[in-house]
């Protein structure tokens, strides 16, 4: 990027560090994954990201070929910013960065997940070997986003929008939904006390929430 300092290192992953290796740059990208946001909506998203650095880091993007600025259609309005194809080819790092992350403990977490942050979670963790004979869509309403989940020949597909007959639905939070897919809550346990609401093909949720087995926790060597 120009205006940026290089490592100077003709390897890939030192080229690659050079466009996306700057502080939140990455996590810029992870909440474009979904689709286009709107300045205020990255930076409500990215909790503790200074508004000169979101300003900053975008622009660097967006010279990076990452990015680009997009006019939101109606009846949305105003510029928003979304990722290129050359910037959506960085999903599937993501994800492997997203499953090597998560071995690590919680230590210095301050913030909860973002929606869209979670959908990449779900998309880090899936289990294939869990879908196998699975072909179903679901509608999935998480702290008042609307999802559309996919599973199809053993893979998992997630948008955002609205589903038009999906085969079930879950309406919850990041957080309780995060309490029942891997701090071992039970699904009837959570729509009792009302923080998690299903409705549709009952057999399709139970499958469904046992696609993301929780992370096995990294060993370390002393």
């Amino acid at each position: 990027m120009a205006g940026k300092r290089s490592y100077g290192d003709p390897c890939g992953i030192a080229r690659a560090l050079d466009v996306v290796g700057e502080r939140w740059a990455l996590l810029v990208v992870r909440e474009l994954v979904l689709g286009p946001k709107r300045f205020t909506d990255l930076r409500a998203h990215l909790p503790g990201i200074a508004t000169d650095i979101l300003s900053q880091r975008l622009r660097q993007l967006e010279r990076a070929g990452v990015l680009r600025p997009v006019a939101l259609p109606a009846p949305a309005s105003g510029q928003a910013y979304e990722l290129t194809p050359r910037g959506r080819d960085l999903e599937p790092v993501l994800h492997a960065l997203g499953r090597w992350g998560s071995q690590e403990g919680f230590e210095g977490v301050t913030h909860d997940m973002s929606v869209d942050a979670f959908a990449v979670a779900l998309s880090t963790v899936f289990d294939a070997g869990r879908a196998a004979g699975l072909d179903a869509t679901l509608a999935l309403v998480v702290d008042g986003d609307p999802l559309v989940a996919e599973v199809h020949d053993d893979t998992l597909t997630i948008r955002r929008g609205r589903a038009e007959q999906p085969a079930a639905r879950i309406e919850s939070s990041v957080a309780s939904l995060r309490e029942v897919l891997w701090r071992g809550r039970s699904l009837t346990d959570a729509q009792a006390d009302g923080s998690v609401s299903v409705g549709g093909l009952r057999s399709v949720v139970r499958r469904f929430v046992k696609l993301f087995p929780p992370p096995v926790p990294a060993r370390t060597s002393n």
